[in-house]
């Protein structure tokens, strides 16, 4: 009988070794099948990191075109700035110059209107003098407002053309 039990627990022993075996088997299985599903998730969340990787890179391109247009918008828009500003600051000289020679002809016709009043008055010209001779003729009217020589319109040698920038109102 010893032997038939020695018999039953090496058959037993044997049973749990290659049950023991089987675990491991097993074991294994779970394992590998553990490792392959990390695997394939692993590699769904990189397709999925790649993706968003990706997206972002075509989002951050057209920013940079968006950019490059409004740059290019902005660009064209101060050079049409700088040239009205040119266009301004050449009209102003202009303007400028034109005042300054207007003073000098107000200037110039002051002295005149100054230098005829007083050789009117030197002449006796005026209520109750003797006239002021002009030419052959008597003239009591010089000093009057719409007289020959007050009008500056009649003063031809003073009346020299303003000139103006032929493109002075074009921006």
């Amino acid at each position: 009988m010893a032997s038939s039990s020695g018999n039953s627990s090496s058959g037993g022993s044997s049973s749990l070794l290659q049950n023991s075996g089987s675990d491991e088997d097993l074991q294994q299985l779970v394992m590998d099948e553990r490792k392959r599903k990390r695997m394939l998730s692993n590699r769904e969340s990189a397709r999925r990191s790649r993706m968003r990787k990706q997206k972002h890179l075509d989002e951050l391109v057209g920013q940079v075109t968006q950019l490059r247009k409004d740059n290019s918008q902005i660009l064209t828009a101060i050079n049409v700035t700088t040239q009205h500003f040119l266009n301004v600051q050449a009209e102003n000289c202009v303007l400028r110059a034109q005042t300054v020679e207007l003073s000098n002809r107000l200037d110039s016709l002051t002295e005149i209107l100054d230098f005829i009043g007083n050789n009117a008055a030197a002449a006796g010209c005026g209520p109750g003098g003797n006239g002021f001779w002009e030419g052959d003729q008597i003239v009591d009217h010089v000093v009057q407002p719409e007289g020959f020589l007050i009008n500056p319109l009649n003063s031809i040698y003073l009346n020299q053309p303003i000139m103006a920038s032929p493109d002075l109102f074009q921006y």
